[in-house]
């Protein structure tokens, strides 16, 4: 797929499920795709740090940072982590900070706002594991395809 749009794709693949429209889109890609890892946190970003310091091989990390609006679980330097490592973007059920950085580093990046608190450092959550939020369950190997319209999750790569 050359350029990702999303209501073009919805048109041609009716079966892709769409996340409920409730993310904003920050990064310096407005459209952004790939093959989906996931993690699995609240409030504490290192499996988030551990991830994005990893080769991410066109990769979208998909977060479900329970959607706590308490503290940001990305910021400009995890971002110039992804976008250094290969990552495609990042979509985060929870907050970011340091957003216009964000919207000039080449990474595609959506979450449901942003807060300026860092979160906490504990090591907890969990990687690759199916998460649910937005009203779709979302599991690694899948792929996501994200514009300004909209994010959409596919049991397969399309073409």
């Amino acid at each position: 797929m050359t350029s990702i749009v999303t209501p073009d794709i919805c048109d041609a693949h009716p079966e892709v499920d769409v996340l409920e429209p409730i993310f904003v889109n920050i990064g310096g890609r407005e459209a952004f795709g790939g093959p989906i890892r996931t993690v699995k946190c609240f409030e504490d970003n290192s499996r988030v740090k551990e991830a994005v310091a990893e080769p991410g091989d066109g990769a979208v990390l998909v977060v479900d940072a329970g959607g706590s609006m308490r503290c940001a679980m990305l910021g400009d330097m995890l971002a110039e982590q992804a976008s250094s490592n290969g990552w495609a973007g990042v979509v985060m059920y929870g907050c970011v900070r340091d957003v216009d950085v964000l919207a000039e580093t080449a990474l595609g990046v959506q979450a449901i706002g942003a807060h300026p608190r860092k979160s906490e450092k504990r090591g907890e959550g969990q990687r690759d594991i199916a998460v649910t939020f937005a009203g779709v369950t979302i599991a690694p190997g899948q792929w996501l395809y994200a514009d300004n319209n909209g994010i959409i999750i596919a049991k397969e790569q399309l073409s």
